[in-house]
């Protein structure tokens, strides 16, 4: 009759051999995975050598070794199994971590094994990519490094996730949303069509899209043909467009479901669509491929544009906030403005898009009746 296995999660007898650096202990332990494997450590006596097996199969017990995480697995051999399993995350946000990993993570942390990793080796990372890069981009690795060690909880390699007590990462200043009025989008409009460069770029027919819906740059250059409905007058917002690393341009779904959406035109909108209409692909296409357009390059077409017209630091996401800001002004709801530019919560509506500091609003009429 053979010799029983040993149970899951347990080892076999312990044997200590004399070795010229030391000892050498040394067994068999049975991982969670049903495979029995050998375990040893070394140190220069044989006690110490005994009480670091010890801890070895401690550990090796705690961490179930049937998903090869330990406390000896590197953070890079965790963060690519965290990478693999992420599901549900559009493109965008996917490019935007494994671009954290590659840059931030896996230079700096990926040979540091589970054991290693603390509150302050963290802490101390997270300062420094927040001195370099700023802290909207630490704040994104602090969610990846998240993730990796709560994978590694979930294991029982790590007792709790070392990212929750690391120091709050601050925010930088917000400024007030930056609206442009009605006379400022008509003298934008009139400059980029009486200018070259800008026609040539295809700027002035974009821009008043863009002003016309508050569309991203993304989603108007994802528009086809077949989102626009001109009888209706009516567009259907269903992707933005992305560029992604071994696919080029693709069109890719909105981050939530408050994305997909149906707009309706103005008047001015639909008579320049109109005039520009085409039969297939997309409305505002790459002015010389006639393929997908950049949202990258053309923020910087328009930064261009803006800069020349006297108008520095305004970006493309103005046409946003003046569409939000006009939806208020006019007495319209925080949903409907949600509603229109796509967002999840009215409270990003009015947090960040709405032009703040007005002077106009309706207390003087209110307080009249303290005179």
């Amino acid at each position: 009759m053979g010799r029983p296995h040993l149970e899951l999660g347990t080892h076999g007898r312990v044997r200590i051999y004399r070795q010229p650096s030391g000892y050498r202990a040394t067994c068999l332990f049975r991982d969670w995975d049903g495979v029995t494997r050998q375990i040893e450590r070394q140190a220069t006596t044989k006690g110490a050598a005994e009480r670091a097996l010890a801890v070895a199969l401690r550990d090796r017990g705690r961490s179930g070794g049937a998903f090869g995480i330990t406390l000896e697995t590197k953070v890079a051999d965790v963060a690519e199994k965290w990478f693999s399993e992420l599901e549900g995350k559009s493109p965008s946000t996917m490019q935007a971590y494994r671009d954290r990993l590659d840059r931030q993570v896996l230079p700096a942390l990926g040979g540091v094994r589970l054991r290693e990793v603390t509150v302050g080796l963290l802490d101390r990372h997270l300062t420094t990519v927040r001195a370099t890069h700023g802290p909207a981009l630490a704040k994104m690795t602090k969610s990846v490094l998240s993730g990796i060690c709560s994978l590694a909880c979930r294991h029982d390699a790590l007792q709790s996730n070392p990212c929750r007590d690391v120091a709050r990462i601050p925010s930088s200043p917000r400024h007030t949303p930056r609206s442009l009025t009605v006379v400022e989008v008509k003298a934008v409009r009139a400059w980029l069509s009486g200018d070259a460069r800008a026609s040539e770029r295809d700027l002035p027919e974009l821009v008043a899209f863009m002003v016309a819906t508050g569309l991203r740059i993304g989603e108007a250059c994802a528009i086809t043909w077949s989102d626009v409905d001109l009888d209706a007058s009516t567009v259907t917002v269903s992707g933005t467009v992305l560029r992604v690393k071994g696919q080029g341009l693709v069109i890719s779904r909105p981050k939530s479901a408050a994305g997909e959406r149906v707009l309706e035109l103005p008047s001015w909108c639909v008579e320049m669509l109109r005039r520009r209409e085409a039969s297939t692909g997309p409305v505002f296409p790459a002015p010389r491929s006639r393929k997908l357009r950049d949202p990258s390059n053309t923020r910087r077409a328009l930064r261009e544009a803006f800069l020349q017209m006297g108008m520095p630091g305004v970006t493309s996401h103005a046409f946003r906030k003046t569409v939000a800001t006009l939806m208020d002004e006019a007495g319209l709801s925080a949903r409907s403005a949600a509603d229109q530019l796509g967002h999840a919560k009215p409270s990003i509506t009015q947090d960040v898009y709405y032009g703040r500091k007005r002077r106009a609003t309706g207390a003087a009429q209110v307080l009249e009746q303290l005179a």
